[in-house]
């Protein structure tokens, strides 16, 4: 093993858990389920690789959590309905088959406004998204349309739906949920201020609009045995608003921060949306969101955004900025990852057709396996 990647392998306590290393895969969209919802054998293979290549944790996909207004994409997973909670019951039995030390946590989604698939949508507020839908096969493209303004029967409904799909992941066998509000999705919806004008007790002060996922989190906590795993993911940035910045930098990173850190999260993850950590994480003062996190919780960090960089990975646990990392591209390309990393072996460039167009962890292999035969692209860099 390289000496200088060994803190990247020393073990951690979370919650109940002993992990054996700080390697975490990050929920990434893939839009591979059937076309109601249900995952299916080739997502089962393609998680389960993660385990066997040496990732101790493994976040999955955004997983809508209601039939009204929680799904984003097409062949996006649910999990509310029985064919869908079967299907993923057989993802979580081949994980812990391919790694009994693995875990693997479910990303609870709500998409709220930035919908590609209907133009029926809700929002804390009835304002226009930024941007264009993307241009996914069998998505809508275009403006996103304008969202209808959350009632409070919207916010119970909506509410009652992450609690309910955190129990069937327990059910399921899941090891733990993360509460999924960044990247410009419903509950980061209400954080941000241009998306919350609401008058009522849910808008105005970050305080104020960091209430409904808050509520969120609570409901779950108690409807969920005490060592559930129940993290949540924060973030600067949105996929339709990528140059995004919490206004004020640091100053509302640290009230933001304040605002949850008596809440007994398992964990909080800093999403970095662009997968650069620097441009999307370091403020002017020479601080980051990660570290004023860390600082003012006290919780465990997972830290995002080109973190198969061991430099900086190992450089920030070090500083002790942050305690586990995700890795996304990189991951797709590389299931073997920490593998790889601990053997000092080279890790396959990442090309975006991977991520637009593979729909299996098979069909991954032989696109890589066609690439090595064209590209002289160094295999020891992601692209």
């Amino acid at each position: 093993m390289n000496t200088n990647t060994d803190i990247l392998f020393q073990p951690i306590k979370l919650g109940t858990h002993t992990l054996k290393n700080r390697f975490i895969v990050a929920p990434m969209t893939r839009r591979s389920a059937s076309a109601n919802g249900a995952p299916t054998t080739e997502m089962a293979d393609y998680y389960a690789a993660f385990a066997q290549g040496g990732f101790n944790i493994i976040i999955t996909e955004g997983t809508y959590t209601d039939n009204l207004f929680s799904k984003t994409d097409n062949h996006q997973p649910g999990l509310v309905t029985h064919e869908q909670s079967e299907g993923w019951k057989r993802v979580t039995e081949k994980v812990h088959q391919a790694a009994p030390y693995a875990l693997i946590i479910l990303q609870l989604m709500h998409g709220g406004a930035l919908s590609q698939h209907t133009d029926k949508t809700i929002a804390p507020s009835a304002i226009q998204p930024k941007g264009l839908r993307n241009t996914e096969p069998g998505g809508l493209t275009g403006p996103f349309p304008l969202p209808s303004a959350m009632s409070k029967k919207d916010l119970q409904e909506a509410k009652d739906g992450f609690v309910q799909t955190a129990i069937r992941a327990l059910i399921a066998g899941f090891d733990g949920v993360e509460i999924h509000a960044a990247n410009g999705y419903l509950l980061d919806q209400f954080i941000t201020p241009h998306t919350n004008v609401r008058e009522d007790e849910y808008g105005g002060s970050y305080q104020s609009r960091l209430r409904f996922p808050i509520e969120v989190f609570t409901a779950i906590k108690a409807a969920v045995p005490k060592d559930f795993i129940v993290g949540i993911r924060l973030s600067e940035s949105k996929v339709n608003d990528l140059t995004y910045r919490w206004p004020g930098g640091s100053e509302i990173a640290k009230e933001i921060f304040n605002t949850i850190k008596n809440l007994d999260f398992s964990y909080i993850h800093i999403a970095s949306e662009g997968g650069n950590w620097a441009r999307e994480s370091l403020y002017d003062d020479g601080t980051s969101s990660n570290s004023i996190a860390k600082k003012i919780t006290g919780k465990p960090i997972i830290v995002n955004g080109g973190m198969h960089d061991t430099t900086l990975a190992t450089k920030l646990i070090s500083n002790q900025e942050a305690d586990l990392i995700s890795i996304g591209r990189a991951a797709i390309t590389n299931p073997d990852l920490p593998e790889k990393i601990k053997n000092g072996a080279p890790l396959a460039p990442f090309f975006k057709e991977l991520i637009k167009d593979s729909l299996t962890l098979a069909h991954t292999k032989e696109m890589l396996k066609a690439r090595a035969m064209t590209s002289t692209a160094s295999t020891a860099t992601i692209i």
